[in-house]
């Protein structure tokens, strides 16, 4: 029970007497008489004592029908439809009569009456005690003065659709009704001066539950609005109750004898006077002439007196154009306009009355913006009076509309830590918090000591993260919290500050290895290449194998931080070759590394072979025992032959380390074979350089020249290997005599003795040459001779033929037939089937073809040979000049 003396008062209505535009600024008049009324669909019904309706539109219009011979006792005006029910009566006695309405409908310029019945419980006359009609036009109930309940079920409108019951008898007359529509559930309420019951009427028995022993005066009912989940108010002299279809709900102790009692938008409005009277006085409202009517308007859900006021004799009160208007008996309508919302918030902020604004903005459905501006003016009031924890709660309901600076500049004082700590937890429980905010929130968390909130804030659930991880990691670090940063980076796979806390803060290499061998192929080899060099410092041998592992086929371990990588069937690897920096201080580790690759994966990339090769020599370069150095020598020349290695990089790194063997192959395999016979002299190998020159002389004949003026530099007595390359360029005719003379002459050592074979050879040779030149010479000048004797003669002396075969088919000849000089004879046909030129003997033209392009040789050659002679002057003449 809610006392209505605590309830505090305010004036949110302004009283105005409503004037009448027609007569120049007077109060306006009501009709004479009134004895219903009711309101809806955009005018105001008044019933008079004569029989007549009266409609009072928005514009003070009167209009008026005859709808009864003597009078008008009871109106109801439906809401959703244009329909008016009506009780009165047309003539003398206790005869009331039911009237329904369409007022869309014109009869003889009155509205249609679509229905007519007497309203009687029974063969009883009795008088109609109050009216109430569903909104769906398919229940009227009817009270009666006896107690008695006819309820009419069907089309309201017309006789033919509907059947009228008895619903409830009783000896306490009838003072209030209302239906009550949820669903398609539909109740009854019916309150008498000693009950208040509930019927429901969706039920064929039409079951009845007693709600309460005590009932209401006439006019005392009401029904809320749905929002209010359509309560029965009844109101009695001590207090006021709330009903639902089956119990009693909510009570107020409003104190006072009621007269009135209406429901509207929230609003309760209630009508009393001082003066108590009996319960049978269940209708009266006669009050002396001094003594007034007091209307009060409650607003139930916020607990406060919207608007309270004395009237002389009210008739009622009715809602309608937004506003409420009250009829009295002298004939004065008064409108009661509700202030706007900001003006009533307005009034409510002077008093400080914050939490009611708050309620009231609630109820009003104000929006967001102007419900964020009312908490702030409390945030605002709460903080200058020092209630910070006050203050601060109404800040977190401005969230998302204020400016979170606003709030934070008021509370970063170190006392004040606490309250911003709040403010900053539900910021970013709501995902409105930035980078700073999380940065200032861990701070106070820090400031504060307070790890159990810490806790709180980093081990939430993934779905309940509401701030940026990267800013909270570097904040935690910061702070020296590095095992709360480390979570934070594994939880939400910020591998690389994971990495970085491990690494550079903890020195937990050992784990910092084990979360990479967790991660994704691609992101544990970015972070191997990172963090490579450290790990290989601390953990040379784990390192080595999580390189190996990577390098090889790699799949991350069963705990892996990203569960999808486990499902991918794909074979990863990593180049080995982008690892060997990594191990610049462990060549151990190195060597261990490289021969695993080329062992795992023979077609490993070359910088891995060559890698390998450059330790294998140093190894080979150091070591003392013979045993062992032949060992390396044979496992520097297999990774040699093997070709996978690079050229040029293998050959500088024998020559750097001198490793003649792997130098000497290299040049043999890129065919330097001059290269080879210089490394051979440098090194003063003069056996080598002979087998040099035996082992490649075929494939560049310049070696042994070479070779030969090798030796002649040496002063060094060199005469056997001068001999042996002198009978190979004898044998093989690779050097003139002369310049073997002349290469020769530079050794002071060699004497003569040394070429003297060489020499008698060449020059037997020569002779020999000589002679058989002189032979051929003797036998072109007979054979020259002899063909000139035949020249002369066939010019001189006629040529018999005497063939008689033929020359190309050896068949006989017949004629016709060809004879050449030559002595040859063809078949005419023979002859033009194999001959190119019919001027040519087809037998001796081959012959006599090599002959013409030897004589054409010659003459090209003897125009070469004048055309230097004739440049030569030119060229002397040229060069004097110069």
């Amino acid at each position: 029970m809610a006392a209505f003396l605590q309830w505090r008062r305010f004036v949110f209505f302004d009283k105005e007497t409503v004037k009448d535009p027609s007569e120049n600024g007077k109060n306006f008049q009501l009709p004479v008489g009134i004895s219903a009324c009711d309101s809806g669909r955009g005018h105001i019904v008044l019933g008079d004592m004569d029989g007549q309706i009266w409609f009072l539109t928005r514009s003070l219009q009167l209009s008026s029908f005859q709808a009864y011979k003597l009078r008008v006792t009871h109106l109801y005006q439906l809401k959703q439809h244009n329909i008016l029910v009506s009780v009165g009566q047309d003539e003398a006695g206790i005869n009331p009569l039911v009237k329904v309405w369409n007022l869309d409908k014109k009869d003889s310029g009155s509205p249609l009456c679509t229905r007519i019945f007497p309203a009687i419980p029974g063969n009883k006359p009795t008088e109609v005690s109050c009216l109430s009609v569903h909104e769906n036009l398919n229940f009227m109930a009817i009270g009666f003065t006896d107690g008695s309940v006819v309820l009419t079920k069907g089309d309201i409108t017309r006789d033919r659709h509907s059947k009228t019951l008895s619903l409830h008898e009783g000896n306490c007359p009838i003072t209030g009704l209302a239906f009550r529509q949820a669903g398609k559930v539909t109740h009854l309420f019916v309150a008498t001066l000693e009950k208040v019951q509930c019927y429901t009427l969706s039920v064929k028995e039409y079951p009845r539950i007693e709600l309460d022993t005590h009932g209401c005066a006439l006019y005392c009912s009401a029904l809320t609005d749905p929002s209010q989940d359509s309560q029965f108010i009844v109101a009695g002299d001590d207090c006021v109750y709330l009903y639902q279809p089956d119990e009693r709900g909510p009570c107020f102790a409003f104190d006072g004898h009621k007269l009135l009692t209406h429901w509207h938008r929230g609003y309760l409005l209630l009508l009393t006077h001082n003066n108590k009277s009996p319960k049978s006085d269940y209708g009266s409202r006669q009050t002396s002439p001094t003594e007034k009517h007091i209307l009060t308007i409650y607003d139930l859900d916020n607990k406060f007196i919207a608007y309270s006021a004395a009237f002389d004799d009210v008739i009622d009160v009715l809602a309608e154009w937004g506003s409420f208007y009250v009829l009295t008996r002298d004939k004065t309508l008064y409108m009661l306009q509700e202030k706007d919302t900001q003006t009533k918030l307005e009034m409510l902020f002077k008093k400080n009355l914050f939490v009611m604004a708050i309620n009231l903005a609630k109820s009003q459905h104000l929006d967001n913006d102007g419900l964020s501006e009312i908490f702030r003016q409390y945030g605002d009031h709460l903080y200058v009076k020092g209630d910070h924890d006050g203050a601060i709660q109404q800040y977190i309901r401005t969230i998302g509309k204020l400016e979170p600076s606003y709030v934070i500049r008021k509370f970063l004082d170190a006392q004040r830590i606490h309250n911003l700590t709040a403010y900053l937890q539900a910021l970013h429980r709501q995902s409105l918090a930035n980078a700073d905010h999380t940065t200032l929130l861990l701070n106070c968390y820090t400031k504060l000591k307070d790890s159990s909130k810490l806790e709180e804030f980093i081990k939430s659930n993934e779905s309940e993260v509401h701030f940026d991880v990267e800013i909270a990691i570097k904040v935690l670090r910061q702070a020296g919290y590095h095992s709360h940063a480390v979570f934070l980076a594994e939880r939400h796979m910020h591998h690389e500050w994971y990495l970085k806390i491990q690494l550079e803060d903890l020195k937990n290499y050992q784990e910092a290895l084990r979360y990479i061998g967790r991660l994704p192929f691609d992101q544990a080899e970015s972070n191997m290449k990172r963090y490579g060099k450290i790990l290989m410092h601390h953990v040379p041998e784990s390192t080595t194998i999580l390189l190996k592992h990577l390098c090889t086929d790699y799949h991350p371990s069963k705990d892996s931080t990203d569960r999808d990588s486990l499902d991918r069937p794909a074979e990863n690897k990593a180049n080995p070759e982008e690892f060997i920096p990594v191990f610049a201080n462990n060549p151990r580790e190195l060597r261990a590394f490289l021969e695993h690759m080329i062992k795992v994966d023979p077609f490993s990339p070359e910088g891995v072979y060559d890698t390998l090769l450059e330790l294998r020599l140093q190894d080979w370069a150091h070591e003392q025992d013979p045993g062992k150095k032949k060992v390396l020598q044979e496992a520097a020349l297999s990774l040699l032959r093997s070709d996978n290695t690079v050229f040029d990089k293998a050959l500088v790194l024998c020559q750097m380390h001198n490793f003649k063997e792997g130098v000497l192959y290299l040049y043999e395999k890129g065919k330097l074979y001059q290269q080879i016979m210089h490394y051979h002299m440098q090194n003063e190998e003069y056996g080598k350089v002979v087998e040099a020159c035996k082992r490649y002389g075929d494939s560049e004949v310049c070696l042994w020249e070479q070779a030969l003026g090798y030796f002649a530099r040496k002063e060094e007595n060199c005469k056997a290997y001068i001999s042996e390359v002198l009978q190979h360029i004898d044998e093989n005719n690779l050097m003139p005599p002369l310049l073997v003379v002349q290469t020769l002459a530079h050794n002071s050592t060699a004497s003569l003795s040394v070429i003297k074979d060489y020499l008698i050879n060449k020059m037997e040779r020569e002779t020999q040459q000589i002679e058989g030149d002189e032979r051929k010479i003797r036998q072109y000048r007979e054979e020259t001779a002899h063909l000139r004797a035949e020249i002369q003669e066939l010019k001189t002396c006629a040529k018999i033929f005497q063939k008689t075969k033929c020359s190309m088919c050896n068949s006989p000849l017949e004629l016709p037939s060809v004879h050449f000089l030559c002595g040859h004879s063809f078949h005419q046909h023979c002859l033009e089937s194999f001959a190119e030129s019919e001027a040519e003997c087809p037998t001796c033209t081959p012959e006599n073809r090599k002959v013409m392009d030897m004589l054409r040789v010659q003459d090209q050659k003897r125009d070469l040979h004048d055309n230097f002679h004739r440049q030569v002057p030119f060229f002397l003449l040229q060069d004097m000049l110069n």
